[in-house]
């Protein structure tokens, strides 16, 4: 059996801060180096960034043997003493994350080993490559990557030291992504160790693509950095965060004590029903009228050609981001189902619209018509979803795509049942279920936490294609909840704290720095007599 190593650093300078992280797949029998990944991921914290590392690697060499053994090596105590189980996964931004890493191999083909930082060179200069392309309003690229052959150098130098051979003054410490790394695992709330790093989001959440390099003849494919994590975002500072450090993990003290509490942010939304369509239009010219916007309380995900800026709490005057991407989050039209509150997923019997469910589309429709702001259309593959769209999609003389990342959360065997019968026959599944965003419903539907994810990458996508334009979304209840609750950095719990009815409108701008605005919420205007 084939046997890779998989050395991951990741870092943020600022914590949470411009983030990257680096990772190398090498040949454990002649340590040869296979495969290089490092991707910039815009404002993060230290320690999901070190997780979307270990993601990037594990999933290289995924691509190169999935049959293979494979030995992490990483310089943070943190995430090898987690993902060996022997230390809780407390942060909401990492449990996806670390679910996800563990997932790309069967755990008895994957053990994990601390290294010291010194150890780990290669990679940490791939996360401050990725941070320093970023820096520039770039991303990585494997061609003008140096790591390899700067760790390669190192080595020579120290070879030659051993043998009494003069060297050059060695460079300035502590700009690296693993320097001073010392007090994190405490604030964390964990044993204390020497090395800690990450992104906070389960912005888990954002899929987004990661370059790597191949050292094979054949032109490296790109490979994905993991999701976004911004997925589940929690890792925005409660205090104005601190200068940018030199390197990817200098300064990290404090990293994680400010992820530890998820932020308390509210978005907009129109105080008065005045029109569903009339709200849509006021949230976009909102968004790129006046060049000022507020920033996004819940962190940073990457943005369209991976390139993202710092976000900063409070209002900014940013004349140069150019209009956002609109989202309009429309959910559904009744089913049958709808009025009995019947769990309906993506997992079910896939009701289409009831006939009150048609009238409701269509009063949407006319709505958006009398405005004209939409320009385009994506929507769910699920019957209910794709009938609405296409009511809408005719009365706005549009197409419709569809993309199945919008689709609706599986509830496995709750599909079809009341909230109350299943409380009588799955009483404990529910109550693990509503206490835990990781908990599945009976009979192996999707959590929570997995619906996050896939969101958050769906999200980064669309806002990518749509940069500038106002998008219709039709969609669902739980995708729906879950991009408001990630656009305001809201925790897991705050889902059941949302009524969204069907038909409903919502709305968030997404700007080019990636920060986000909730404009919109459940607005129902458009169906009153």
């Amino acid at each position: 059996m084939r046997e890779f190593i998989v050395e991951a650093d990741g870092g943020s300078r600022g914590n949470p801060g411009p983030a990257g992280y680096g990772a190398v797949v090498r040949d454990a029998a002649t340590g040869r180096t296979l495969t290089e990944a490092a991707e910039y991921l815009g404002t993060a914290t230290n320690n999901v960034a070190e997780y979307r590392g270990l993601l990037a690697g594990l999933r290289a060499a995924h691509a190169l043997d999935p049959g293979a053994r494979v030995r992490v090596r990483m310089d943070s105590k943190l995430v090898v003493e987690q993902m060996s189980g022997r230390w809780k996964i407390k942060h909401p931004d990492m449990k996806p994350l670390a679910m996800e890493a563990r997932s790309v191999f069967p755990p008895d083909q994957v053990t994990y080993e601390w290294i010291p930082r010194e150890q780990n060179k290669q990679a940490d200069r791939l996360a401050n490559e990725a941070m320093d392309a970023g820096a520039k309003g770039g991303q990585w690229s494997p061609s003008l990557s140096r790591a390899d052959l700067a760790t390669n150098a190192g080595a020579r130098t120290a070879e030659a030291t051993s043998a009494g051979a003069p060297t050059a003054e060695p460079p300035p410490a502590a700009t690296g992504a693993g320097a001073d790394r010392t007090a994190e695992a405490a604030t964390a709330g964990e044993p204390q160790s020497s090395a800690v790093a990450g992104r906070g989001a389960a912005e888990v959440a954002s899929e987004s693509a990661a370059a790597s390099r191949t050292a094979e003849p054949a032109p490296a494919e790109p490979m994905a950095g993991g999701p976004a994590a911004e997925s589940t975002s929690a890792g925005a500072p409660t205090a104005e965060p601190p200068p940018a450090a030199a390197g990817a993990g200098a300064d990290r003290t404090a990293g994680t004590a400010s992820a530890g509490e998820p932020p308390s942010s509210a978005g907009e939304s129109p105080s008065s029903a005045a029109g569903a369509a009339a709200a849509v239009s006021r949230a976009a010219e909102a968004a790129s009228g006046s060049g000022q916007r507020p920033a996004a309380a819940g962190g940073q995900r990457p943005v369209a050609g991976g390139q993202a800026h710092p976000s900063t709490p409070g209002w900014s005057a940013a004349p140069d981001l150019g209009a956002p991407a609109t989202l309009v989050l429309l959910r559904h039209g009744e089913t049958p189902l709808t009025p009995q509150k019947r769990f309906s997923g993506s997992g079910g019997t896939d009701p289409a619209l009831s006939a009150a469910g048609r009238e409701q589309a269509h009063r949407v429709a006319d709505a958006l018509a009398r405005r004209g702001t939409i320009q385009a259309i994506v929507a769910s593959p699920l019957a209910r979803t794709r009938e609405t769209a296409g009511i809408v999609a005719a009365r706005l003389n549009l197409d419709v795509t569809i993309e199945g990342g919008l689709r609706e959360t599986d509830f496995g065997a709750w599909e079809g049942l009341t909230f109350g019968e299943v409380r009588e026959r799955h009483p404990d599944d529910l109550n693990a279920w509503l206490a835990d965003p990781e908990a599945r419903p009976t009979g192996g539907g999707e959590s929570f936490a997995e619906t996050a994810v896939r969101l958050a990458a769906t999200r980064d996508k669309l806002v990518a294609a749509y940069q500038g334009r106002t998008v219709l979304l039709v969609t669902h209840v739980t995708p729906i909840k879950t991009l408001i609750r990630l656009a305001l950095g809201a925790p897991p719990e705050s889902l059941f704290r949302m009524e969204l009815s069907a038909a409903s409108l919502s709305a968030v701008a997404y700007y080019a720095d990636g920060n986000a605005s909730v404009r919109l919420f459940n607005d129902t205007s458009h169906l009153r007599p």
